[in-house]
């Protein structure tokens, strides 16, 4: 377990930002670093003191850059740089996402090219290990320019205004820093653009998104192995000279769990010889591996983004090692925008062959013997009839969030700003349909669980029956009048944690 994050000049890994936004690990800043940014702050103060204007020391911001701005004003211009772009509206983001966002947001200030104070992005550390979260609403980043209007909130509690989650409650900022034993920041030239340039709300969701999609797509691989256990489909299809005619290494995966998975089962081999007439199984069961296989190469393609993207500095302007201030375009967020897009594209199609299999297990004409909805007393007892609606309503929803947010560019600034990422839209309905994934295997999981119990005397796979045992465990055995609201709550709980992943790791 990572407790905590040391900050050097390189990047930060994507378990430690999970560890820091979702685990509480204390943030530090190395000395090199604290030397690093003391030495690049002198090269800014040397051209705030010049006669020449420079963009975003002396000048105004976006299309007010033409603007010289006089010394005196120029804690007046931080000041309002982030009071007017902390314009947000709609419900406060998740705590993780600004906790994820202020973990980046400080790993680019550390690598010296942003001209920031040594104290201004210490103060960002005292927030962090404070505990103190900023409120961020979920509209007003474009995902270019930076995720202005997330970060800019930020930088406003960092000053002492707006508001801010602290010890288990919603109180102003400048209460929460007092509470904590911190200091509002007085913003110097330059410090404002440097504390919200940054591509770090997107790139925060996308490490988050990426962590839970790696832990739900083995546990797709574990569903789908016990429907088609519970349906009488065949293990041989997964077999790996099969699979190594197509050599993707996803595919390779998938497949090579759901065999596992299915080693020693007697429900398997019931139907194993020349007395089954079944040709083949559907494509909902025959298919999963070229299908979670496909998923989780794409999900190695958004790490291999996010990877190189917690490399980065994003700013603009940046400051060289040579003292040069250099405007740019590293803040565009397309390259996060695109893979953020395209993992909802697997999201919603792997939750789609789930909903299939599940369909598939509670219908008699297709279930190979099971009751109808596997119930109880069908006809007094619905089973799980109305489950499946619920996968079925979730399905249809994470195809809609599937639709790209990236293609749709929205001019701002005058002009100035007239191609912009949508980044941060992806990434928010990114996070949606991760839930909504999460939900859909959830109920996989639970009737493929009930399932297996109809096959008895059969007995499932070792691995099989200990994830059915887990979840038993935490919603009970089976029996007629269940409220499956709740058991379907407690499965996804399960499935966010990983915890039926223990039983196929074991074998």
């Amino acid at each position: 377990m990572v407790r905590t994050v040391r900050l050097d000049a390189g990047s930060v890994s994507r378990e430690q930002v999970v560890a820091v936004a979702r685990g509480a690990a204390r943030v530090e800043l190395g000395e090199t670093v604290l030397k690093n940014l003391a030495a690049t702050r002198e090269h800014i103060e040397a051209l705030a003191d010049a006669t020449e204007p420079t963009y975003g020391v002396s000048t105004g911001f976006g299309a007010l850059a033409i603007r010289h701005i006089p010394p005196d004003r120029r804690t007046a211009l931080q000041r309002s740089l982030i009071r007017s772009h902390a314009a947000g509206a709609g419900q406060a983001v998740e705590p993780e996402v600004v906790r994820a966002l202020m973990l980046l947001r400080l790993r680019t200030l550390a690598t010296g090219y942003t001209g920031v104070r040594p104290e201004t992005a210490a103060a960002l550390v005292g927030l962090l290990n404070a505990g103190i979260v900023p409120v961020v609403h979920e509209y007003g980043s474009l995902g270019c320019s930076g995720d202005l209007a997330p970060l800019a909130a930020v930088a406003l509690a960092l000053m002492g205004e707006g508001e801010a989650d602290h010890d288990g409650r919603r109180k102003p900022a400048a209460e929460a820093l007092r509470d904590a034993g911190l200091r509002p920041v007085t913003l110097a030239e330059k410090e404002g653009l440097a504390l919200t340039n940054g591509t770090d709300g997107m790139l925060g969701m996308l490490v988050l998104a990426l962590a839970d999609l790696d832990r739900l797509l083995d546990t797709a691989d574990l569903t789908g192995a016990m429907s088609v256990e519970a349906l009488l489909g065949t293990d041989r299809a997964f077999a790996a000279d099969l699979q190594a005619l197509r050599p993707h290494p996803g595919q390779a995966r998938s497949a090579r769990r759901m065999f596992a998975a299915l080693q020693g089962s007697g429900i398997v081999a019931s139907h194993r010889g020349p007395d089954c007439t079944r040709v083949q199984d559907a494509y909902s069961l025959r298919c999963a591996p070229q299908v979670h296989g496909a998923a989780r190469d794409t999900v190695s393609h958004g790490e291999l983004v996010a990877e190189r993207e917690l490399a980065s500095a994003i700013d603009n302007p940046v400051v060289l090692a040579d003292g040069r201030v250099e405007s740019n375009g590293n803040f565009h967020g397309a390259p996060i925008a695109y893979v953020l897009d395209f993992l909802a594209i697997p999201a919603a199609d792997v939750a789609s062959m789930a909903e299939r299999r599940t369909d598939r297990l509670l219908d008699i004409t297709r279930s190979q013997g099971l009751p109808a909805f596997l119930a109880d007393d069908p006809g007094v007892d619905s089973g799980y009839m109305i489950a499946q609606y619920t996968q079925a309503a979730v399905v249809s929803e994470l195809k809609r969030l599937a639709v790209p947010a990236s293609v749709d560019s929205i001019p701002s600034s005058a002009m100035q700003e007239d191609h912009v990422s949508m980044g941060w839209s992806a990434a928010r309905k990114l996070r949606r349909a991760v839930d909504g994934l999460t939900t859909v295997l959830a109920v996989e999981l639970l009737a493929a669980s009930r399932a297996l119990d109809l096959r008895a005397p059969l007995r499932p796979a070792p691995v099989t029956a200990a994830v059915r045992d887990i979840v038993r465990e935490r919603v009970g055995g089976p029996g007629p009048d269940r409220h499956l609201a709740p058991e379907i709550a407690a499965v996804e709980e399960l499935a966010r944690s990983g915890a039926v992943l223990e039983a196929l790791e074991e074998a």
